[in-house]
């Protein structure tokens, strides 16, 4: 079993009636994505809890072994993944997601959301987690184990809503493999909602303004 992860919790008003999970990207920590909690307005959805997970620090290979922040490994080889490290933050976020849903907040009220590696781990767990969600984010990321997805993800999450954004001038997951992931997932029929921003490896306005629309539509019906 993973060890829990810590989180930083923000809740918008109390007794929240949806829940926001976002994962933060490498070497990062809970406090990168917290200005979304202060800064996305979803007062009409009702009170949120934004979930902020800590991923443990393990080597990264990419950077010569340094141990940092990760939710898994990096090898020179971007085809060879690390399927060890992928499946035990996969585990360990699937955690989270029972923990929610033990504080009274439903998978189908609940979007699971990332930014680079933590996109990554959104689209990994979400994509088979048993229950049907609100909603999956990836931000600036992709799809880990995609050879995987067809045998292995959820019929409950089959219909998911999927916003998938990225920067055009992204230089550390380059765009070719953001199209690929938004390629791949529209052909086993996934509904996703595709923005590209003139941006690198980051987050934009724009992009915030998009991703606030998008939450207030998952979210407004559940």
């Amino acid at each position: 079993m993973p060890q829990p992860l810590h989180t930083l919790d923000i809740e918008t008003a109390p007794d929240p009636r949806a829940a926001i999970i976002v994962m933060h990207g490498l070497g990062a920590d809970a406090t990168d994505f917290e200005p979304f909690a202060r800064e996305i307005d979803l007062a009409a959805v009702g009170p949120v809890r934004w979930v902020f997970p800590n991923a443990p620090s393990i080597p990264v290979t990419i950077n010569g072994g340094y141990v940092m922040p990760a939710w898994y490994d990096i090898r020179p080889d971007r085809a060879d993944e690390d399927e060890a490290g992928l499946r035990r933050s996969q585990a360990a976020i699937e955690a989270v997601l029972a923990r929610e849903q033990a504080r009274g907040i439903p998978a189908r009220h609940t979007v699971l959301a990332g930014f680079s590696q933590g996109c990554a781990m959104a689209l990994l767990t979400g994509l088979r987690h048993a229950e049907r969600l609100a909603g999956i984010a990836g931000l600036s990321g992709y799809l880990p184990l995609a050879g995987r997805l067809a045998a292995e993800r959820s019929a409950a999450n089959a219909g998911a809503l999927i916003f998938l954004a990225h920067g055009r001038h992204d230089d550390m997951v380059p765009p070719a493999r953001a199209d690929a992931t938004r390629d791949a997932l529209r052909a086993l029929g996934y509904a996703v909602q595709w923005h590209d921003y003139p941006m690198g490896h980051s987050v934009c306005l724009e992009e915030v303004r998009d991703l606030r629309r998008w939450l207030l539509d998952v979210l407004a019906g559940e």
